[in-house]
């Protein structure tokens, strides 16, 4: 989009390119999202970012109104495959504020000055201003969510110091952090209230566009492997729960499917959100925890792109229009995803139950985490598991938010006894790629680049199995 679209969709008030890319108003020094409801800024005085990150390096402050920083993410890092693409998912992930910058270089096979190159110049800002807004967005939700002691919540969001955290806050959103906790909206402060150690945190996972909340259930609900996943509750009403590996301890994570969330379409807030509750070892895995939610319910896909493109093939078109904003879903822990495409649901049940790591408070039937590949690897090395889970534990093969699609494909491929059809459901599901397709399934190129969402229409319409 040239800077001219981009002012059309803010004149217009367009919800669909909230977080695509941000405007800020030079005369009061604040950034928005598109679809802002305070009046439209004269074109002169506006600057468009691609980032809020972006906007924050030069010096504006997020709109208290529209709130930019709680918008869902591009759309594009899903989908893209380059240096840029992949790092973004991985300072989504939080790699940043546990490895550092060097960290994350060395996980996209590039020098550190070469990420910071290529960052700036395409994004305005580079990994440690990126991270450093992620945080800030973090701190506020803690804020605004839970009663939680300022200075735990600064560690909590990945913040060095309380200083660092204080003055971070003051320049992102022009208050100190008891102000932001103050001025919580009346649904925050009221969460504040339900929010306890047993509770956890709640929070509203954001998406644009229409949403197919039914259709990921009920595949969540297919697939779950008791002790780790629980799907309860009436169809329309359900609730989806887990247990998470997180890189600081151990989370339990509660999301709940929400009725009539395909039909929010209209209005200057195109899209909604799904209700979800974290409990969580330690606060410090809040980003992680919410990363990982988002791509196993793919909350930060276009459906407007997809449904624009599957809509004009006369074989998907009918099944678009049944479905508008059918999600991909993808994994809360690629390394799972992959066992569990290998060995199936029963057996993947057998192996949480005989090596899985039991929670210290099993909440439910959540009595597990899925096992390690290490400890898969040590426990059962032979077969096309222990081929699969040695890999995965050696680094031979890597499925991480940052790796390279092309490359994971080709490692599993070398994996003795996996077929190229599994490889295909872990190169969609675990690396979350929007364009996968199993071997001699004759999808037509004019499905380019959606096919594993066309593929979810017919499995949803019935026409292919899961």
């Amino acid at each position: 989009m040239d800077e001219d679209t981009r002012y059309e969709a803010v004149r217009s008030r367009d919800g669909r390119f909230d977080g695509e890319f941000f405007f800020a108003v030079e005369t009061t020094g604040i950034y928005c999202r598109p679809s802002c409801p305070a009046v439209t800024p004269k074109r002169h005085n506006v600057r468009f970012f691609a980032t809020a990150a972006a906007a924050q390096g030069s010096g504006f402050r997020a709109c208290r109104r529209c709130r930019p920083d709680a918008v869902p993410g591009s759309a594009e890092w899903n989908v893209r495959a380059d240096v840029v693409g992949r790092a973004m998912r991985l300072i989504g992930d939080g790699v940043v504020d546990r490895e550092g910058v060097a960290g994350l270089a060395t996980r996209l096979g590039y020098s550190a000055r070469q990420v910071q190159r290529q960052l700036t110049a395409e994004l305005g800002a580079g990994p440690v201003a990126l991270a450093r807004a992620q945080r800030a967005h973090t701190a506020r939700v803690l804020l605004q969510t839970t009663d939680l002691p300022v200075t735990q919540i600064a560690f909590a969001s990945g913040f060095a110091s309380v200083r660092q955290f204080n003055e971070t806050m003051r320049e992102v959103y022009a208050s100190t952090p008891s102000e932001l906790r103050a001025a919580a909206p009346q649904g925050g402060r009221a969460a504040r209230r339900t929010a306890t150690p047993d509770a956890g945190i709640p929070l509203r996972l954001a998406h644009r566009g229409p949403y197919q909340s039914t259709a990921v259930f009920d595949l969540l609900a297919a697939e779950a492997v008791a002790g780790v996943e629980e799907v309860g509750g009436p169809r329309g009403r359900r609730t989806y729960r887990r247990t998470l590996r997180l890189p600081h301890g151990t989370g339990i994570v509660a999301v709940d499917e929400r009725p009539g969330a395909a039909r929010c379409t209209s209005g200057a807030h195109p899209g909604g959100w799904l209700d979800a509750r974290l409990h969580l070892t330690d606060p410090r895995d809040l980003t992680t925890a919410v990363q990982r939610l988002r791509r196993l319910f793919d909350l930060d896909a276009d459906p407007y792109a997809v449904d624009e493109r599957l809509g004009a093939d006369a074989r998907l078109a009918p099944l678009v229009a049944a479905r508008p904003g059918l999600r991909s879903p993808g994994a809360a822990d690629p390394e799972e995803l992959a066992v569990r495409a290998l060995v199936g649901r029963a057996e993947a049940e057998r192996l949480v139950q005989r090596y899985g790591k039991t929670l210290d408070a099993p909440c439910g039937s959540l009595t597990h985490l899925f096992p390690e590949p290490a400890v898969l690897a040590g426990a059962e090395p032979h077969g096309t598991l222990g081929a699969l889970t040695t890999a995965l534990a050696d680094g031979a093969v890597r499925l991480d938010p940052g790796a390279d699609r092309d490359d994971a494909e080709a490692a599993l491929l070398a994996v003795p006894g996996l077929n190229a059809r599994t490889v295909a459901a872990v190169r969609t599901r675990a690396l979350g790629d929007p364009d996968a397709a199993p071997p001699g399934s004759h999808i037509p190129d004019t499905w380019r680049p959606w096919r594993s969402y066309a593929l979810q229409h017919l499995r949803a319409a019935g026409e292919l199995e899961y």
